[in-house]
């Protein structure tokens, strides 16, 4: 878990020295975000191997709510966990553009990467999950890691373009299948 928590703090540092950079209207590279962030140019390129992906990830990440903004005055787990479903989901329709570019740059990387490895992604939806899960002592720590990814692949920007695209849904209409998949997802894994 340890080293869970310091990739995050990695790539959080480096998330925020690219936004920084990105204010100054420095040039942004790897590279400067590394220097700017106090970490190793090969420890950065661990994370972020094309700086158009740092520059996509780094402006959506500006986007995001905090965790008390989102859950809200939500007193019940199936409640809180509902209410960051849909505040993903929104976040990807009120931002569908760029979300759109971030993971088709991100196919792309994937897609010329030697190694054929998948660019680490952020990983805000299942943080938030695990949040509201964290304090539920009735759920253990498997049960809680297969819920939120159970929850994270039914929101956000995948799960936008899936409704929009594929299943020819309004926005109103996805917005409203997100919140019964979400309760569905919770009467099926929740204890």
């Amino acid at each position: 878990m340890q080293r869970e928590d310091q990739k995050k703090k990695t790539r959080a540092a480096l998330l925020d020295a690219a936004r920084t950079l990105l204010m100054r209207g420095e040039a942004l590279t790897v590279t400067a975000a590394a220097h700017e962030a106090g970490i190793s140019k090969a420890s950065a390129y661990r994370y972020f191997s094309d700086p158009v992906l740092l520059a996509a990830e780094a402006g959506l990440h500006l986007k995001a709510a905090s965790y008390e903004d989102i859950v809200g005055d939500a007193a019940a787990l199936r409640d809180r966990l509902v209410a960051i479903s849909l505040y993903f989901f929104d976040l990807a329709v009120a931002n569908e553009t760029a979300f759109r570019t971030y993971l088709g740059l991100n196919l792309q990387a994937t897609a010329q990467s030697p190694d054929g490895r998948t660019p680490c992604r952020g990983t805000r939806r299942i943080q938030a999950f695990m949040r509201a899960l964290e304090s539920e002592t009735d759920i253990r720590p498997e049960q809680a890691r297969s819920l939120a990814a159970a929850l994270g692949m039914a929101t956000g920007a995948e799960a936008m373009i899936a409704l929009f695209d594929m299943a020819g849904l309004s926005a109103e209409e996805a917005r409203a299948l997100v919140a019964e998949t979400a309760q569905a997802i919770c009467d099926r894994m929740l204890p």
